[in-house]
């Protein structure tokens, strides 16, 4: 069954950075098991993320902004390390946010945003 084995702790690194998101530091492992990349995934500490880079555009923002902390941390890992495939790490995302509490209709939006926008980001930011 989907899960997150631990908690997210974080600590802000800067609060000027990605158009106004932050940049956020994990101080301990992150660990979700998800059932639809059959495996679980281990997100180290150390790793930086600015959660869900939802647009600063009201609506979006109002909609999907500042939600979904820990499955957006393991979404940018992801996109990060590519240890799976783009749509798997998409679809990832919406179980971890339906994991974690966020409603079907808001997870289904955050999906939605990165299979639209997140092909860009997924291709630079390869890191292993």
């Amino acid at each position: 069954m989907s899960a997150f084995l631990s908690d997210l702790q974080v600590e802000l690194v800067s609060d000027a950075t990605n158009s106004g998101r932050g940049t956020w530091r994990l101080t301990a492992p992150l660990v979700y098991q998800s059932d639809v990349a059959k495996r679980t995934f281990t997100v180290p500490a150390g790793f930086e993320t600015d959660f869900a880079s939802v647009p600063r555009v009201a609506l979006a923002f109002m909609l999907c902004g500042d939600s979904a902390h820990a499955a957006s941390a393991v979404h940018d890992a992801l996109y990060t390390y590519h240890w799976v495939p783009r749509s798997v790490a998409d679809a990832v995302l919406r179980e971890a946010a339906l994991v974690s509490g966020v409603p079907a209709w808001r997870a289904f939006l955050l999906w939605s945003g990165v299979r639209i926008g997140g092909g860009g980001s997924h291709w630079s930011n390869a890191a292993a």
